[in-house]
């Protein structure tokens, strides 16, 4: 096992990862900070994010919301209304260009609640590539309809039964066979996790996120928010979502992970997937199994970058229980006619806490993380029972 201080913020991250993937990773790192420097491969990734993404998306004031709550003014960044319904295709667009410039021929995801897979998925069929997604097997009953859009759009969609059968082993998985391939191999890491280069690029390119919404706020309201919130699973749509604003002292960065997956609030400093973070363990040492009712935020570990914000204490990580995430899904849907995914659900919910602690003259922005169709037919069964 060879370490590598690349890519640390604090004492986290790093590369934890047996020498051969090293050589792979800094090939891969070499390959992204030419690609990040070159003018026209970021002109080729705005022109997609714009002409097939359908960026830039609104910033829009949630007025029946902030009104019921009789304080700050919610603002939602849209990511929901990206094409494939979600922030992942931000990172699958500017991974797959780095793919294709690199010269790859395939590609390997992991997936839990779907969204990566199917924007791994569109982008692989978009620009030609071989696409292998590894889920879950209970990730894949839950979001039975995403695995048939990733099959949809010609990707083969590999069950994974180790473990708990969800997102942590399909990471696994598909780390197993990029060390199995890597010589023809890209690996579209969809969270901003794993071994260094991975953070650091998936920041880079969700942080379109942030740099929309800080320029969208103050055409709108003349200043900067008061907070923005976004919730965290692996970290990619938060990372994003608070990148141009970290440096700003005076906005409050708020990760509301769920409750039952508390990595930030109760975990500690570990290894996991070749790189350190704040992780749940068990007894003996071992990732701790998880589970949320949004299958996306199902993950014993977080981004390092987090785990370094969380301790610095320059972010604030909150919990918000499946309950408290189910019951924003319907208030948004009733109050706004926007139906969130559940994984958005529970920053939702903590801005409505938030929003009724401070006063009318403040702005909370929420990244929508994705929107809601995926949830609908689980939400329809944990409201009404599984129909025959």
């Amino acid at each position: 096992m060879i370490m590598s201080e690349k890519g640390l913020f604090g004492q986290f991250g790093g590369s934890y990862v047996p020498e051969d993937l090293q050589k792979v990773l800094g090939v891969l790192a070499n390959e992204f900070e030419k690609a990040k420097n070159d003018p026209a491969f970021i002109q080729e990734f705005k022109d997609v994010l714009t002409e097939f993404v359908g960026r830039e998306n609104p910033l829009t004031y949630a007025k029946n919301l902030s009104e019921q709550q009789e304080g700050a003014r919610i603002y939602l960044k849209r990511e929901d209304l990206n094409h494939t319904g979600a922030h992942k295709i931000n990172n699958a667009i500017g991974q797959i260009l780095l793919a294709k410039r690199m010269g790859a021929k395939r590609v390997v995801a992991e997936t839990g609640a779907g969204q990566h897979g199917v924007a791994t998925a569109t982008a692989c069929a978009m620009f030609g590539m071989d696409c292998t997604i590894y889920m879950g097997k209970h990730d894949m009953k839950r979001q039975a309809l995403n695995v048939f859009r990733m099959e949809l759009l010609g990707a083969k969609v590999e069950s994974v039964a180790a473990g708990q059968g969800r997102l942590k082993d399909a990471v696994d998985a598909a780390l197993g066979d990029l060390v199995e391939n890597y010589q023809h191999t890209f690996y579209l890491l969809g969270s901003a996790v794993g071994p260094h280069p991975f953070p650091t690029m998936v920041k880079f390119f969700q942080s379109v996120i942030s740099e929309e919404s800080k320029r969208q706020i103050m055409e709108k309201e003349g200043k900067l928010p008061t907070a923005v919130v976004a919730c965290v699973g692996g970290g990619s749509n938060a990372i994003g979502a608070f990148a141009h604003y970290i440096n700003e002292e005076n906005v409050r960065i708020i990760g509301v992970e769920p409750a039952e997956a508390p990595s930030l609030t109760e975990g500690v400093p570990a290894v996991i997937h070749g790189f350190k973070c704040l992780t749940l363990l068990d007894e003996e040492g071992n990732p701790k199994p998880t589970y949320s009712i949004a299958a996306g935020l199902d993950y014993p570990g977080i981004g390092p970058e987090h785990s370094n914000l969380k301790e610095s204490g320059r972010g604030e990580y909150v919990t918000i229980t499946g309950q408290e995430a189910l019951d924003a899904f319907k208030l948004l849907s009733e109050t706004e006619g926007i139906i969130p995914a559940l994984e958005s659900a529970h920053a939702i919910a903590h801005a409505i806490k938030l929003a009724k602690e401070l006063d009318k003259d403040d702005i909370i922005i929420v990244n929508l993380s994705g929107r809601g169709d995926k949830d609908v037919q689980q939400v329809f069964e944990m409201e009404y029972g599984e129909q025959e």
